[in-house]
């Protein structure tokens, strides 16, 4: 990678785009995980017409695809190609995922028919922290791309704009976590008619809530820190560290999204939903699936 002024950087820099030949093996394990886990997504989503986890999926796409960007660079780890597919795909993933569970408290408020107890009113919940999102994603993907730009001086400026992307993404999170957590509080000392009922696992919906989102934001530190340390840090110099903190932690949260699917949340037919609706009183599940009418 040379830089600007014609000079040779690894006089100043010794920078590499690996210091390690990425295995082929955890890099073909990880394509399959993923692309699994995605197909999976996919048909729950189709089946669930649940829209709204368009996002999640895409992102277990982006994984897809990522782990092949390294199983190219295990082959060629000169090759500009193959490391920017897997730096970007990888990196951005998590806050496609995030949009999704951003999504998830919106409607379960409104399920719950406790607007009231939100922290944020309610139309705003999905707004404030999937544009949010959207920043953190646009700097770490547009940072990413600086990166490949081939000068050092680029990849300098797209290491910093990264870094300002996944300090976004730790500071949503934060929020949501707390936004979350006081909605909690409120309803279990509040019910509302709905939540007493039963009909709606909210406890355990929003404990997978704070489950995964714990899950990304280590991942989100960890990567804050890889960067941090730079190209020769100790995080990026060893690639175990990629597979404990991100791979497998990015598969744990799509598996836990796929046993706890957003359908179960939802009547299965629309008698079931009338029924409900009759009942209660109330929108009841409807709020969390997709308007059919």
């Amino acid at each position: 990678m040379a830089s600007n002024d014609g000079t040779d950087p690894g006089a100043a820099f010794d920078f590499k785009l690996y210091r390690y030949t990425p295995s082929l093996p955890a890099a073909i394990a990880s394509v399959a995980v993923f692309a699994v886990l995605t197909v999976l997504h996919t048909w729950r989503l189709l089946r669930a017409r649940a829209f709204y986890f368009s996002a999640f999926t895409i992102g277990g796409v982006f994984q897809t695809i990522g782990y092949c960007g390294r199983i190219w660079s295990h082959y060629d780890t000169l090759s500009i190609g193959g490391f920017v597919i897997q730096a970007i795909l990888i990196l951005v993933a998590p806050a496609l995922y995030a949009a999704s569970i951003y999504m998830i408290l919106g409607r379960l408020i409104r399920t719950l028919r406790a607007e009231h107890l939100s922290l944020i009113p309610v139309n705003w919940v999905t707004r404030i922290f999937v544009t949010g999102d959207v920043v953190a994603f646009s700097l770490q993907a547009g940072g990413g791309g600086i990166q490949s730009g081939g000068t050092l001086d680029l990849y300098k400026i797209g290491e910093k704009i990264i870094i300002a992307g996944l300090f976004c993404q730790i500071c949503i999170f934060g929020f949501f976590i707390v936004t979350a957590m006081l909605f909690h509080r409120r309803i279990t000392l509040t019910p509302t008619r709905v939540a007493k009922r039963g009909h709606v696992p909210w406890r355990r919906h929003l404990w997978v809530l704070y489950i995964t989102s714990l899950i990304i934001l280590i991942r989100s530190v960890f990567r804050v820190v890889e960067y941090l340390q730079g190209n020769k840090g100790y995080l990026i110099t060893h690639e175990i560290f990629l597979y404990i903190f991100d791979t497998i932690l990015m598969a744990v949260v799509m598996a836990i999204f796929l046993i706890w699917y957003v359908e179960q949340l939802s009547p299965k037919d629309k008698s079931s939903r009338r029924s409900s609706d009759e009942s209660d009183g109330d929108v009841g599940l409807e709020a969390l699936a997709p308007n059919r009418r």
